[in-house]
C-alpha cells in the first residue's frame, strides 16, 4: 500500500518519528516536505531548519521513504504526483488553506497521538 504524510518536520522529534513509523507500517511511505515559503504563509513564520536541511534529516532517519519537497504553487501537486492508496495525517494535523479532504484522491486516516504534551511542536517552541 502506497502511504502519503506531508508536515514541516521542524526540529525533528519523536512525535514525529512516531507518527512516520506508523505510516511505515502501513506500507510504502512518501513524505511530503512543507516548502519554507508555504510554512511562512501557512504558519505566519518561518520553519527553524531550512526546506533542504528538513528534507534531509527525514531521510536519514527513514531511508526507506520516498522524501520530496512540497509544490510552492500547488499544495495538492505531490499528493497526485504520489497517487497514494491513503494518506496519513497527524492526530492534529490541517490540510493546507483551501484544501478538503474531499479534494484528496484516495481516504484519510488519523495517527495516533504520540505524547503530544510532550511532543507536541507548537509546545516544544513555547516551552524551548
Amino acid at each position: 500500500m502506497k502511504v502519503l504524510t506531508f508536515g514541516t518536520f521542524d526540529n525533528l522529534h519523536p512525535g514525529h518519528i512516531a507518527y512516520l513509523s506508523e505510516a511505515a507500517d502501513m506500507g510504502d511511505v512518501t513524505i511530503i516536505v512543507a516548502r519554507d515559503q508555504n510554512v511562512e504563509h501557512i504558519k505566519g513564520r518561518v520553519p527553524e531548519g531550512n526546506e533542504q536541511e528538513r528534507l534531509l534529516a527525514l531521510e536519514e532517519v527513514f531511508p526507506d521513504a520516498t522524501v520530496v519537497l512540497g509544490d510552492n504553487e500547488d499544495y495538492l501537486k505531490p499528493v497526485r504526483d504520489a497517487a497514494p492508496d491513503v494518506i496519513l495525517m497527524g492526530y492534529d494535523q490541517k490540510l493546507p488553506p483551501g484544501v478538503t479532504e474531499e479534494d484528496l484522491p484516495c481516504p484519510v486516516q488519523r495517527a495516533a497521538a504520540y505524547n503530544p504534551e510532550e511532543y507536541k511542536s507548537s509546545l516544544r517552541r513555547e516551552n524551548g
